[in-house]
C-alpha cells in the first residue's frame, strides 16, 4: 500500500563523511556544428565568460551544461532542478554517458566513467545505474512481468531466476495482481510503477530520474513522488532525480542542485535555499514556499537571555517549523533548541509567528 504524506519516515542524515558515490568535477557539455569550435569552449576563460547567446554568436556553439561540480553521497536523493532549458536533463545524460560531455571529470564509485570503452559502459548500465525518463517505453505486446524482466533477459538471467525477481519488485511497487497484465491496460500511474519496476529489478547502485512524472495527472504524481520516498527509504538506494517543479524537488531531495542556463546557481538543502538564497534568482524561485514547512529551528532561533525561563522543552535544530509549532506556542516559556546536549539557541512564540505570519527578515 502506498505511503500517504503522514506516513513518510524522517530524512535520512546525510552529513556523515563517506566518499561520493558520484563525483563530478568542472563537467561541460558544448554542442556545435564544428567540433573543434566547441571543444575549446571549456578551455578558453575569454569563451568561459561569455553568456550562452554570446557563445552562440561568437561560435555557433551551444554550452548546454557549463562548469559544474557536485558530489552525490551513497543512499542520497539529489535533485537536479531548472526551468526549461536549464540544461538539468543534458546533465543527467551525462552523467551515464547517453550524451559525450565535451570536458571535465565523472567519477562513479571511484572508476572514471568517461575513461570506460563502450563494452563497460553497457555493464554498467545493465549493473550499476537505471535511469526511469518521463516517457515509460514499456514494450507494448509484453506483460508487466515480461518488461520488468526484460533488462535481466538482457543480462542472460534463467527465465526462472527472473522471474522470481521480477514478481518481487512488482509486488514492492504495489503492482501485486498485475503482473500478466498489458501496458495498455494500466493507467499512466501504473505503468510509470513497471517503468520504477524495470530499473529496479536489476539492483543498480544508482537510480536516475529524468522528469518521470511530469506528464502525469497531479494526484498520481503527487502518489508516486510518496512511493519514491517510500522505495527509498526502504531500500536505500542512491537517486538522481531530474524535475523543474520546485515542490517536487522540495519533498524528494536530500539536496538540491538549481541550474540556469547550464550553470550550477546554487547547491544545498531545502532550507538552505529557502533560508539563505544565492542571488535574486534562487530567491524569485522560493518566495511562494511556505517558510513553517521549510525552515528547521536553527534558521530562527535565537541566543537565550538572561530572563529566559529555560526549564521547559527541548526540540532538536532540524525540527521543521511546522512542527514545532504545537510545542512552542504551549510551552510557558521559550523552547530550547538542543544538539547532543548542546544548547544552541531558544525559540519562542515571536520567533514561530513570524515564520508562519511571513514576516521575518529574510524568510
Amino acid at each position: 500500500m502506498t505511503a500517504t504524506e503522514t506516513e513518510l519516515p524522517p530524512r535520512r542524515d546525510m552529513s556523515e563523511d563517506r566518499a561520493p558515490v558520484i563525483s563530478v568535477r568542472g563537467l561541460w557539455k558544448v554542442f556545435g556544428p564544428k567540433a573543434a569550435q566547441a571543444a575549446q569552449v571549456p578551455g578558453s576563460p575569454e569563451l568561459c565568460g561569455l553568456s550562452r547567446r554570446e557563445l552562440m554568436e561568437r561560435t555557433g556553439c551551444t554550452a548546454a551544461v557549463r562548469d559544474v561540480s557536485f558530489d552525490v553521497s551513497p543512499g542520497e536523493v539529489f535533485v537536479v532542478m531548472g526551468l526549461s532549458g536549464s540544461g538539468k536533463s543534458t546533465l543527467v545524460r551525462c552523467l551515464t554517458r547517453l550524451i559525450e560531455p565535451t570536458s571535465g571529470e565523472l567519477v562513479f564509485e571511484g572508476e572514471d566513467i568517461r575513461a570506460a570503452d563502450d563494452k563497460r559502459l553497457r555493464e554498467l548500465r545493465r549493473r550499476k545505474f537505471s535511469m526511469v525518463f518521463q516517457h515509460f517505453g514499456l514494450l507494448p505486446h509484453r506483460r508487466v512481468l515480461d518488461n520488468v524482466s526484460y533488462g535481466l533477459e538482457i543480462r542472460g538471467m534463467g527465465r526462472t531466476e527472473r522471474n522470481r525477481r521480477a514478481k518481487e519488485v512488482v509486488e514492492l511497487v504495489g503492482l501485486a495482481g498485475y503482473e500478466h497484465s498489458y501496458p495498455d491496460q494500466l493507467s499512466g500511474g501504473m505503468q510509470q510503477r513497471v517503468g520504477l519496476a524495470r530499473a529496479l529489478a536489476g539492483e543498480p547502485d544508482v537510480l536516475f530520474f529524468d522528469e518521470p512524472f511530469s506528464a502525469l495527472d497531479p494526484l498520481i504524481r503527487r502518489d508516486m513522488q510518496n512511493e519514491v520516498v517510500r522505495l527509498h527509504h526502504e531500500l536505500g538506494k542512491t537517486m538522481v532525480f531530474i524535475t523543474h517543479d520546485l515542490s517536487e524537488a522540495l519533498k524528494l531531495g536530500d539536496r538540491i542542485l538549481i541550474m540556469r542556463d547550464g550553470r550550477m546557481v546554487q547547491c544545498g538543502t531545502g532550507d538552505e535555499l529557502v533560508g539563505a538564497p544565492a542571488d535574486d534568482y534562487v530567491r524569485d524561485f522560493v518566495a511562494d514556499v511556505p517558510r513553517s514547512e521549510v525552515l528547521t529551528l536553527r534558521w530562527i532561533m535565537r541566543p537565550a537571555r538572561p530572563d529566559d525561563a529555560l526549564d521547559g522543552p527541548e526540540l532538536a535544530p532540524d525540527t521543521v517549523v511546522r512542527d514545532a509549532i504545537r510545542t512552542v506556542l504551549s510551552a510557558v516559556g521559550p523552547v530550547k533548541v538542543v544538539d547532543d546536549g548542546r544548547l544552541l539557541g531558544v525559540v519562542g512564540d515571536e520567533e514561530i509567528l513570524s515564520v508562519v505570519a511571513g514576516t521575518r527578515d529574510g524568510a
